[in-house]
């Protein structure tokens, strides 16, 4: 150091002002307690913060893999899982609300309806004449189903004859793969009267959609079996009106 300072003064700087830049230097290098602290604070503000992190990254680790679980759990139910879930749930409700009603002594059936508003009742009510809306003839096999269906609704159980018929087959009544079951039921008068009854009615509404077509014999021949002489009718009364005028030519011999 007084090799320096011997060399700054023989460049002409003073020795005061030599000395207050090593100082400085030295207070620089060598930091107080106020700039240690400094540092202190700062070195925990970072290590809170990286500990923050980690915590998040954590808890985001097991957030993640308890999601995971719960999708897989979701994947291995059935498809209508939530549906039926819905479903046992309501039906528990309205199982509650029937023994509240049975221990006060209400018909539940009342309670219900004063529950309903207005235009819940009218939608219900929609619903119900759209359940089974005649869309008109698409084909046979929907036509049977309607009608299997609507002898389906007309049929009203006799509880008393199937209890007597219980008693007289026993477990026989309930028939399995080896069970020889031909002719050995007989009808009773009353389920023929209805069998009978209700053939009659097919008849009489399957005549009022068709009418038999009086046959013409004046009419020109012009098909060679009944299926042809449908076809003809058809294109007869969409096109007739369009070929009227080429249908005379032809027959007149004054076709161009």
């Amino acid at each position: 150091m007084a090799a320096s300072v011997s060399a700054l003064s023989s460049l002409g700087v003073p020795e005061d002002d030599v000395g207050e830049e090593e100082e400085e230097e030295e207070e620089a290098a060598e930091p107080g307690p106020a700039a240690a602290a400094a540092a202190q604070q700062r070195r925990e503000e970072r290590l809170r913060r990286f500990r923050e992190l980690h915590m998040k990254r954590y808890e985001a680790c097991k957030l993640n893999s308890q999601e995971v679980v719960e999708e897989d759990k979701r994947l291995k139910l059935p498809p209508n899982w939530e549906a039926k879930k819905a479903r046992l749930e309501w039906e528990l409700q309205v199982q509650e609300k029937k023994k509240e009603c049975a221990a006060r002594g209400e018909d539940y059936e009342r309670v219900k309806l004063l529950e309903i508003s207005a235009e819940d009742a009218e939608r219900w009510e929609r619903k119900k004449k759209k359940k089974n809306p005649d869309l008109g003839f698409s084909d046979f096999a929907a036509a049977q189903l309607r009608q299997y269906q609507r002898l389906t609704r007309q049929i009203k159980p006799d509880l008393e004859h199937y209890e007597k018929l219980k008693e007289q087959y026993g477990e026989a009544l309930y028939p399995t793969s080896d069970s020889l079951l031909h002719g050995t039921h007989v009808p009773t008068k009353d389920g023929v009267d209805r069998m009978v009854a209700d053939l009659e009615k097919q008849i009489e509404k399957r005549e009022k959609y068709s009418r038999r077509r009086p046959y013409n014999d004046d009419a020109d021949i012009d098909y060679i079996n009944e299926r042809n002489a449908k076809f003809n009718q058809k294109a007869e009364r969409f096109y007739g009106k369009y070929t009227a005028e080429i249908k005379q030519n032809l027959e007149r011999g004054t076709a161009v």
